[in-house]
């Protein structure tokens, strides 16, 4: 006869939920990214406004905090925030907040507004207040390209994760 007290649950099935929960947002931060990645450096540049450099960003960051830029780092850096960070973000503190304080909004409205958040993190604290580049690289073309970059990476992370994770609303 086989034990399955509550005792012994938490222990067989915690690392399961643990490790479906990072295939979760690993999937979801992926093909976020590539679709950031391919709006912004084929589909915005394609029609004729300004196309994202996310990994000179980096460079940039890296060169601020160690006095010299090392490409494979921010490759690395850029990988790591749109697989990890971001959707980690979302899962943890974006999704929550929602489902707390505006239960009624729909996931969608809430991932854009999480976009938003996204890209102030990334056009004002890393480009301007750590890489010393102008605030939100001085409100050009980028700028805007750069704004929807990181909504559609938001509204598809939480699409992904919703689905991954049945979502109910």
């Amino acid at each position: 006869m086989t034990d399955t007290s509550p005792a012994q649950t938490p222990i067989t099935t915690a690392p399961r939920n643990i490790e479906k929960t990072v295939a979760d947002i690993a999937v979801a931060g992926s093909l976020a990214t590539v679709a950031f990645d391919i709006f912004g450096q084929a589909i915005s540049p394609g029609l004729g406004f300004a196309g994202l450099s996310p990994v000179p960003l980096a460079n940039q960051v890296i060169s601020t905090l160690t006095g010299q830029g090392w490409m494979p780092g921010a490759h690395a850096l850029h990988y790591a925030a749109g697989v990890i960070g971001y959707p980690l973000g979302w899962f943890l503190i974006g999704e929550p907040l929602r489902r707390k304080f505006t239960p009624s909004l729909p996931w969608y409205a809430a991932a854009a507004a999480y976009g938003v958040g996204l890209w102030i993190f990334a056009l004002y604290i890393m480009a301007s207040l750590i890489a010393g580049m102008p605030p939100f690289l001085g409100f050009t073309g980028i700028t805007w390209v750069a704004l929807v970059g990181h909504v559609l990476f938001a509204l598809v992370a939480a699409a992904v994760l919703r689905a991954r994770r049945g979502g109910d609303d």
